[in-house]
């Protein structure tokens, strides 16, 4: 009985550590283009993040970034449009950069909880 006594306040403690820790956020790119875009992700502060050659149709792998601001700019090939969006990252959180295909094309960003 002392045993559980013991161990009860270490296993609550262990789990309330496990629920309240938080994960960085992350983003991918999903281009729904037929062509390449080339992404730009730069923070408000820290280092900007270059996700190139983005096939037409596909979707990156997911990548941690750091809390706070981002500005996303695409680079479309054969292409003058830039288009561009800003967006606030938040733990536990998965970003999708999305190059829309429209006339010209868009970006779109879209979060979803981990």
């Amino acid at each position: 009985m002392k045993r559980l006594l013991v161990l009860l306040p270490l296993l609550a403690i262990l789990v309330l550590g496990t629920a309240c820790s938080e994960e960085d956020p992350s983003v991918r790119v999903r281009n729904d283009l037929d062509v390449k875009v080339n992404v730009q992700l730069k923070p408000d502060a820290g280092s900007t993040i270059n996700i190139n050659d983005v096939e037409g149709g596909t979707a990156t792998a997911l990548s941690n970034i750091q809390e706070g601001w981002w500005t996303a700019t695409a680079s479309v090939q054969s292409s003058n449009a830039e288009p561009e969006s800003r967006f606030e990252a938040k733990n536990d959180v998965n970003y999708t950069v999305v190059i829309r295909n429209t006339a010209p094309p868009t970006m779109e960003i879209q979060s979803e909880d981990k």
